[in-house]
């Protein structure tokens, strides 16, 4: 059962590991600029540092606390400034931007929870502590 650790730990980060570089493209920038994020050339990259430190950090389970706070601050903001379903006119759109918002507060649980219970067996973080006196 330890082994299920590390694999629910790659399953969580594996959106955030992967959506990460999207976060330096220019069209990327360009929509967060279009749905009103303000100094989206400076704002989009750094969440995908956010993402990238985060998501390691947690997939690794080396100070997978901090790296959850990271996702955590990466998930909030933009939550609320790119899946506002609440003023998305087009019932499709809206359909869609909603359920992008359910998912990233499910998202935004499964952080929390790794920043209280940190990385659990099978992680850096553990190895470190069964190593000190």
């Amino acid at each position: 059962m330890r082994s299920l650790v590390p694999i629910a730990r790659l399953l969580f980060v594996a959106l955030f590991l992967m959506s990460a570089p999207g976060h330096f493209q220019a069209g990327t920038i360009a929509y967060a600029a279009q749905q009103g994020v303000p100094f989206a050339s400076l704002l989009v990259p750094f969440s995908g540092i956010l993402a990238i430190a985060g998501g390691l950090s947690v997939l690794l389970g080396w100070h997978a606390r901090v790296g959850a706070w990271l996702l955590v601050a990466f998930l909030v903001p933009v939550t609320l400034a790119m899946h506002a379903f609440w003023t998305v006119s087009d019932p499709t759109m809206r359909m869609f931007q909603q359920a992008f918002f359910m998912k990233n507060l499910a998202m935004l649980g499964g952080a929390l929870g790794i920043a209280y219970w940190g990385a659990g067996p099978v992680s850096l973080d553990e190895r470190v502590r069964r190593s000190q006196p």
